[in-house]
């Protein structure tokens, strides 16, 4: 059967390399419109996600990767029968911070929660026994060199990341819930 890693990013810088290092250690490609599109355009094979899962992007692109094919290809024991495994998570969030550094209005700041990027992420992280969750490009140049050395990532490797996922996923929750505190306070 098949392994997959998912790229979904917003920061598209160094994805080549990476997606091309992927590749030659064996595992397809699946990633949404934007990312995949740029990933064509590197010349790198890539399905998007909506015609893996058979369902499209939809409410213009707010739900993109919240589907059970992609949620059990991430979490599943790799016994199980008849599911698709995803072995690496390659993604980053929407960048609600530059948005809070620009002061945009309420409606702009809505649109940069992210929702299905987080939970590719936690879902990476919870099975990293299985799982690389790799949550920002920092990361690249470490997954890059442990796939061309060993055509996987080392366990000891997949937990480290999952923590940084884990501490960054807190991270933005933790500025969102600022946000929104600081708008009930705004007004009263």
């Amino acid at each position: 059967m098949k392994h997959w890693a998912i790229i979904s990013v917003w920061d598209k810088s160094g994805l080549k390399e990476l997606a091309a290092a992927l590749t030659e250690a064996g595992l397809g490609i699946l990633s949404t419109a934007r990312t995949a599109a740029v990933l064509r355009d590197a010349g790198i094979p890539v399905t998007e996600i909506a015609e893996w899962t058979g369902a499209p992007e939809i409410l213009g692109g707010r739900v993109k990767t919240l589907h059970p094919k992609v949620a059990a290809g991430i979490l599943c024991r790799r016994t199980e029968p008849g599911i698709e495994p995803v072995d690496v998570v390659v993604c980053n969030l929407y960048p609600f911070a530059e948005g809070l550094r620009q002061g945009l209005k309420v409606e702009e700041m809505v649109e940069l929660i992210d929702i299905g990027g987080v939970t590719l992420l936690r879902a990476a992280a919870k099975n990293w026994e299985f799982v690389t969750p790799v949550p920002a490009p920092e990361y690249y140049p470490l997954v890059i060199e442990e796939l061309r050395q060993n055509r996987q990532v080392r366990r000891q490797v997949r937990l480290e990341l999952a923590g940084a996922a884990f501490e960054l996923t807190s991270e933005y929750d933790r500025l969102i819930a600022g946000y929104l505190k600081q708008l009930l306070t705004d007004c009263r």
